[in-house]
């Protein structure tokens, strides 16, 4: 009985895990740019940690993933909180947490990794949260080369308040290249059919 009530909660949080496609980043209300949801920037957080771990030399990769994966597991419970209605709510994410490793094969693991990541003390807790900053400016560099007014906006805001708050050198570095970088680059860089295909002749 117990071993069922085990996998019973199991699948229950992975259905869970699957309703974060479901919630929305709530600055998109914010001049209502269509911006990631929470499992898409869940997604890059995770690339970018990974790829601040490797230049700031942390070899446990496998903690890294892991906090960069749940980061964001609180908004399940309690949404997301932007800039503005931060200042009217309070999110109980100590008990949002709690609720939805309950009874978990992950319960233990998780709760101790997620009490890390609030204290951003460890450098791995450091590197996630830098990667969760992160993503926004690539998001606005994003919404900027299509044209849209928040990626302008906010560009001024995140360099005098965000900026200042990096918890490593790589990811001020990173943050400068992301301000430098050209959205497009990736592809139109890649071999394509313009520069190495059959349109080069």
């Amino acid at each position: 009985m117990k071993e069922a009530k085990k996998y019973k909660r199991d699948i229950e949080l992975l259905f869970e895990i699957g309703c974060l496609r479901y919630m929305p980043r709530s600055w998109k209300r914010f001049f209502n740019p269509d911006v990631a949801n929470n499992t898409e920037h869940t997604l890059r957080v995770v690339w970018i940690a990974l790829l601040l771990a490797e230049y700031e030399g942390i070899s446990n990769k496998e903690k890294i993933l892991k906090m960069a994966l749940m980061h964001d597991l609180v908004e399940s419970r309690t949404g997301d909180v932007d800039y503005l209605s931060r200042q009217y709510t309070e999110r109980k994410e100590t008990k949002a947490i709690s609720d939805i490793l309950k009874d978990t094969v992950l319960e233990k693991e998780l709760l101790i990794l997620w009490r890390e990541y609030e204290k951003r003390v460890s450098p791995e807790a450091k590197i996630v949260k830098d990667a969760d900053s992160l993503d926004v400016d690539l998001e606005l560099a994003e919404q900027k080369s299509r044209g849209h007014s928040v990626g302008v906006l906010w560009d001024s805001q995140r360099k005098k308040f965000v900026y200042p708050k990096l918890y490593t050198k790589s990811a001020k570095k990173l943050w400068n290249e992301i301000h430098q970088s050209k959205v497009h680059g990736w592809h139109s860089n890649a071999s394509n059919r313009f520069n190495s295909g059959d349109w080069k002749k």
